[in-house]
């Protein structure tokens, strides 16, 4: 018995794991693979799939599911934050893209204003499953331009089913009735609200009950059925299936089980993402793309180029610096996937011939194939090209009011929930500090509370501004990984002397920023998992200096590996690297410590502890290499040297008596 599309499907699985080994040894993107596959598969060389209509089908639900994992993975407050880059920017990216690109058809083509129109809807769109696969694969969902790309795609999404409708419109076959359009609005508007009742009054119940059961299949088939069903609901509507399966996502990211649902939908989502993108690559009819090959790579660099022009005020009007912008529209610089669905619309509608039809498939393929490079390149473009511009703003910025009067103060990039915890220590401790941070809203919402800016600290007049040259501290903590290598090389260039601390996800990423000039750079990975080892020893009631030993005793070996990753660019750095377990900490001496009262020379600091006191303040005088005869006061900070672990270790003294080998350190009581 033969199964439809068993073998083709087989074939281009076994196809696809060749092809991405080797665009993998290559260093291309799995993107690319998948699509240089459905090329071979296609009709044009290996003809190996017979029904490609099928193949389509199959791949719009990894659309959806692609769709369905980005709206759970936002919480009410990103969603929140995007209102306004949605409807703003994205309305004004498809505004200005339709009528520009209707201008030139009619002005170059010497078209109607209706096929102009069509024309720009189809320039237009963007893809969504091929950006937010590489931003997801990259980690920079969660940075500004990642946000601002999602924020554009969604509203994309949303204008899908009124283009659709607006097909017959612009052929003159359709004939507008009152009566039929208030009945369709009206259709929409009940069903959506009953969406919206269930989401908020029975989804949760729902979901408890299928959680209760503790079987993981039927809480898989709920999760499908959800995502499913809701995009099979909108596209009933005339909205598109990717859409609905947005909305289904969003619906289950405010539910309290949203994170039992996504982990079951990932394999299904990562399979059908494939057979999306192998099918886009059977598109490119290579006997039409060699005929016309110059005329089409022609209209590839002018569409690249026009579109990324065109969605640049979409960006700059919300606030946004000229880096997001420029990064951001040559992200989006590509075809998207529903403007296939809207040629083919087109083209049975009579709005544009098979020719014209066949060189916009070849051109949105290419697009597509050159977006994974567009998107490594555009933070180098973009820093060129801002950087220029920069300088010409120098004279405006140095008039500019702020935080260039400051000196010897802190500097905060980001203020996300680390740049705020930071910024609420540095005002509790007497701490100068000033932040910067790139999205417009927060800098709005937070201008009157705290000494924040808006800019990107990636252009050298930025930094400059902010008293880079002055200062002692820099904390980066920010999410995208390109900006932050930026910032450090620029940073440093700026002041050597600069204690640059950075924030990065990964291990892997801690080296290079080393080298580039960071002095320390924490890695959520790694602390993750001591806080985590820490919790769980703390349960098994491991001793609390045990711990801190352990916790220090990794710090030190995973360090010192990277020290030895790194290369060493100044004299500092190669001392640091001799001296790689070594440390200067401040500790604050507590009432109750049996510190108090006693000499330097009687705390015998360094043969019992192994640490060096290297200075006192007290009442705000610091007094450097102190006597063997000073004694230690309540509420000094003293300042100690000495290997990391013994400073974690002796930090207990300090607030009370430390137990050594089971017996206290303090002097035993006085009897009565």
């Amino acid at each position: 018995m033969e199964v439809p599309l068993l073998y083709e499907i087989v074939i281009i699985f076994l196809l696809s794991i060749f092809v991405t080994i080797v665009c993998n040894r290559i260093k291309l993107p799995a993107t690319v693979g998948f699509l240089l596959t459905g090329v071979l598969c296609g009709p044009s060389l290996l003809g190996i799939v017979k029904d490609m209509q099928a193949i389509d089908h199959i791949a719009e639900l990894g659309v959806a599911m692609l769709l369905f994992t980005i709206g759970m993975e936002l919480s009410g407050e990103a969603l929140n934050r995007l209102k306004r880059p949605v409807f703003l920017g994205g309305s004004l990216q498809i505004g200005l893209t339709v009528l520009a690109v209707a201008g030139i058809a009619m002005l170059l083509r010497d078209a109607t204003y209706q096929k102009g129109l069509f024309w720009g809807c189809l320039v237009a769109l963007s893809s969504s499953a091929i950006v937010l696969r590489i931003l997801q694969e990259r980690g920079a969902t969660n940075t500004p331009t990642g946000r601002l790309s999602l924020a554009i795609l969604v509203f994309q999404d949303i204008m899908v089913a009124p283009m659709l409708l607006a097909v017959p419109l612009l052929a003159g076959t359709l004939e507008l009735s009152l009566q039929g359009a208030v009945f369709s609005t009206l259709r929409v508007v009940v069903v959506l609200g009953g969406v919206l009742l269930f989401a908020r009054f029975g989804l949760n119940r729902l979901m408890e009950a299928v959680v209760r059961t503790r079987t993981r299949e039927i809480l898989l088939l709920s999760t499908l059925g959800l995502c499913l069903g809701m995009a099979m609901l909108t596209n009933h509507l005339g909205l598109s299936l990717s859409l609905g399966a947005f909305l289904a996502g969003l619906m289950l990211a405010r539910s309290e089980y949203s994170m039992s649902v996504i982990s079951g939908i990932l394999p299904y989502r990562d399979v059908f993402m494939s057979l999306f993108f192998i099918s886009v690559g059977m598109m490119l009819n290579l006997e039409f793309f060699l005929e016309h090959f110059v005329a089409i790579i022609v209209l590839t660099v002018l569409f690249i180029v026009i579109k990324s022009l065109l969605t640049l005020p979409s960006v700059l009007v919300q606030g946004y610096p000229l880096r997001a912008a420029i990064i951001t529209s040559l992200s989006l610089a590509q075809v998207g996937e529903f403007a296939f669905v809207l040629a083919a619309s087109g083209l049975a509608a009579g709005l544009f011939d098979m020719n014209a039809y066949q060189t916009f498939l070849d051109v949105s393929v290419l697009t597509m194939m050159l977006t994974p490079g567009l998107m490594a390149v555009a933070p180098r473009i973009a820093d060129k090209v801002a950087g220029k511009r920069n300088e010409r703003m120098l004279a405006k910025a140095e008039d500019h009011e702020g935080a260039c009067a400051m000196d010897d103060h802190l500097i905060i990039v980001g203020f996300g929930i680390s740049g705020k915890h930071l910024a609420h220590v540095a005002r509790e401790s007497g701490v100068c500090y000033t932040i910067l941070e790139m999205n417009p809203e927060t800098v709005t919402r937070y201008r009157h509370k705290e000494p924040i800016s808006h800019g990107d600290a990636s252009q050298p007049i930025v930094l400059e501004h902010l008293g880079v040259t002055r200062a002692r501290v820099l904390a980066i903590v920010i999410s995208d990984p390109a900006a932050v290598r930026s910032i450090v090389i620029e940073a440093r260039r700026f002041n050597p002397n600069l204690h640059i601390i950075a924030r990065t996800r990964f291990v892997s990423e801690v080296a290079p920023l080393r080298a580039l000039g960071a002095d320390e750079v924490i890695a959520e990975e790694f602390e993750t998992s001591i806080e985590v080892f820490s919790r769980v020893l703390t349960r098994y009631l491991v001793p609390r200096q045990d711990i801190d030993s352990f916790a220090a005793r990794i710090r030190q070996e995973n360090y010192r590996m990277i020290r030895r990753m790194s290369a060493s660019v100044n004299s500092l750095d190669s001392m640091v690297s001799r001296l790689p377990e070594m440390g200067v900490q401040a500790m604050r001496l507590a009432a109750a410590s049996p510190l108090c009262g006693i000499s330097l020379a009687q705390s015998q600091m360094r043969r019992k502890y192994g640490v060096t006191v290297i200075a006192i303040l007290r009442d705000g005088v610091t007094q450097a290499s102190p006597e063997p005869n000073d004694q230690f006061q309540a509420d000094d900070v003293v300042y100690l040297f000495g290997k990391t672990d013994k400073l974690l270790a002796i930090a207990p003294l300090f607030s009370g008596p430390l137990r050594e080998s089971g017996k206290e350190t303090s002097p035993p009581p006085k009897a009565a």
